[in-house]
């Protein structure tokens, strides 16, 4: 075949970009690991969480900040890579309780405006996941827009739970790996298949309570949005503009919601449902990804049937990959030590989804896992390297901790197995982890989360921002947001890549450049073509 007759260097280009574009709720690994990015199929919300306050637009049932903590001096320094400096603060561990428990640390970085002369103020952004970095963000941003990276003080962090902050704990790699890889193929239904799921899923989550040191009912947004409100003040501004792609688009809608004072300008970009909840909207994935992989990349596979050789229509190519999946079924290949099953191959098939520029890598991993003696042992390795966990260990704690925890799930673990049915069914392609998901989550310990009801009231004009075909977050879900935010613009992009701003499409930028430069916004919902390629 001769997609390798070059040493693989697409192939390992692939190996290292697939499973690291998931970092949203669909069965990731890294995060763009996360944009980037994480499966469940359509119910109603759930009550109302237990709240420790009624929580106003203004963030009012916090108690006030403690002086210790507004009094903390931010000590700069480079960053050990990179342009950034780095910074860290001291948290209260429960912001409704700050005298209850250990400080947690949360850690900073920003990139200072290029021209002083120009600047007018502090863009923060947030990763996605949840689960993935923040830290590294302001220099993609800066190096992508030099005119934002001229008028702004770029800024982020990892999130409480996350990378160089104050860590989750909960199973280690080989459990993590065992939920979500080798062993069941999620799409088997049978009585011995489902128990092993859900025991799975319980002892993930006694894992979680035993190694966590407490930590769990305090790794939600509603805390982290208030770690966001401590940092803007020990910046020394009144107000902040905002960036958030994919989760970071729910993270600010709740800063927003929380402090509308303290905002001047926000653009949300690929949006989760933020007037909802992590049930409903996990629920509804299944469906946008098996959209985006049957309306997208399989006409696009079969349309290059004379390079991949998958099918000259997209039925045809749809053919190849089942033939595939059930080969790795019956037989699970080895690749320089990593078994690769069913449930690897759904995994790097949503990770490909997420943007068009990785369809050819896809489309070349279904090449080589089809004939991988063909392979040269540099694709081997890289392969094997990058399929060998589906979802990182430390990922795993942060996402569910904040989608578990955010979130009053349904505790019917027979309601879960019928719905997961119903989703293996019809939407396999992710649809099948949605036991896993639910699982883990129906046995969390039960939130104190606040409940917080997004309204755009008391805030400016939102920017929002949603591809059609979005495979994580679905379009369905960004219009259901962009209803419940007053005020809200919503400009909406042709195809179906995830993050719509840094993504090579002048029509968007120019619209996300002008109104955090001037305040221009367009005087209704617009639209944008897919980028040019």
């Amino acid at each position: 075949m001769h997609v390798f007759r070059k040493p693989g260097r697409r192939l390992a280009v692939a190996a290292c970009g697939l499973l690291a574009a998931t970092a949203l709720p669909t069965i990731p690994a890294s995060a763009t690991s996360a944009t980037s990015a994480t499966s469940p199929a359509s119910v109603a919300s759930p009550a109302g969480l237990a709240s420790p306050a009624s929580v106003a637009a203004t963030g009012g049932g916090t108690p006030p900040v403690p002086s210790r903590y507004r009094r903390q001096q931010l000590d700069w320094q480079p960053c050990p890579s990179g342009s950034l400096e780095c910074a860290s603060m001291s948290v209260p561990r429960d912001w409704y309780h700050p005298d209850s428990g250990p400080d947690l640390t949360i850690a900073l970085s920003r990139r200072r405006a290029a021209d002083p002369a120009k600047r007018r103020g502090v863009l923060m952004m947030a990763a996605g996941g949840p689960g993935a970095s923040g830290l590294p963000r302001p220099a993609g941003l800066a190096s992508y827009s030099p005119k934002l990276a001229a008028a702004y003080d770029i800024v982020s962090f990892d999130q409480r739970g996350v990378g160089a902050s104050t860590k989750v704990v909960c199973s280690d790699q080989d459990k993590v790996d065992a939920m979500f890889g080798p062993g069941v193929d999620m799409r088997d239904r049978s009585a011995a298949a489902v128990r092993q799921t859900v025991e799975r899923a319980r002892e993930f989550v006694g894992d979680c309570r035993r190694e966590s040191g407490g930590l769990l009912p305090y790794i939600t947004t509603d805390q982290a949005v208030h770690d966001m409100d401590l940092y803007r003040e020990l910046l020394g501004v009144g107000k902040i503009s905002y960036y958030g792609p994919s989760y970071a688009s729910f993270l600010g809608a709740y800063y927003a919601t929380e402090f509308p004072r303290r905002v001047e300008r926000v653009v949300l970009d690929s949006n989760i449902d933020f007037t909802g909840d992590w049930q409903s909207f996990l629920t509804g994935q299944p469906m946008s990804f098996q959209r985006r992989f049957e309306q997208d990349f399989l006409p696009w596979l079969a349309a290059n049937d004379a390079t991949y050789h998958q099918g000259r229509t997209p039925q045809e190519a749809q053919a190849s990959y089942e033939r595939l999946r059930a080969a790795l079924h019956d037989r699970p290949l080895d690749v320089e030590g990593t078994l690769i099953t069913p449930n690897h191959l759904d995994a790097a098939a949503t990770s490909g989804l997420y943007d068009v520029d990785q369809f050819a890598d896809l489309a070349s991993l279904l090449g080589f896992l089809t004939r991988p003696e063909q392979a040269p042992e540099q694709t081997r390795k890289a392969v094997a390297g990058k399929l060998r966990h589906v979802m990182s260990a430390e990922f795993a704690a942060d996402f569910f901790s904040v989608t578990c925890g955010d979130t009053a799930w349904n505790r019917d673990g027979r309601y879960w197995i019928e719905e997961s049915a119903g989703a293996t069914r019809t939407h396999p392609l992710a649809g099948a982890r949605e036991l896993t998901y639910a699982s883990v989550c129906a046995n969390w310990p039960r939130s104190k989360a606040p409940r917080i009801k997004v309204t755009g009231e008391g805030l400016p004009p939102v920017l929002m921002l949603n591809s059609k075909n979005d495979p994580a977050t679905y379009y369905e879900a960004a219009v259901r947001a962009h209803r419940g935010l007053a005020g809200s613009r919503l400009v909406t992009v042709e195809g179906g890549d995830h993050g719509q701003f840094q993504n090579g499409n002048a029509c968007v930028d120019a619209y996300v450049e002008g109104y955090l430069l001037d305040g221009a916004l367009p005087a209704g919902d617009t639209g944008c073509p897919a980028p040019g390629r």
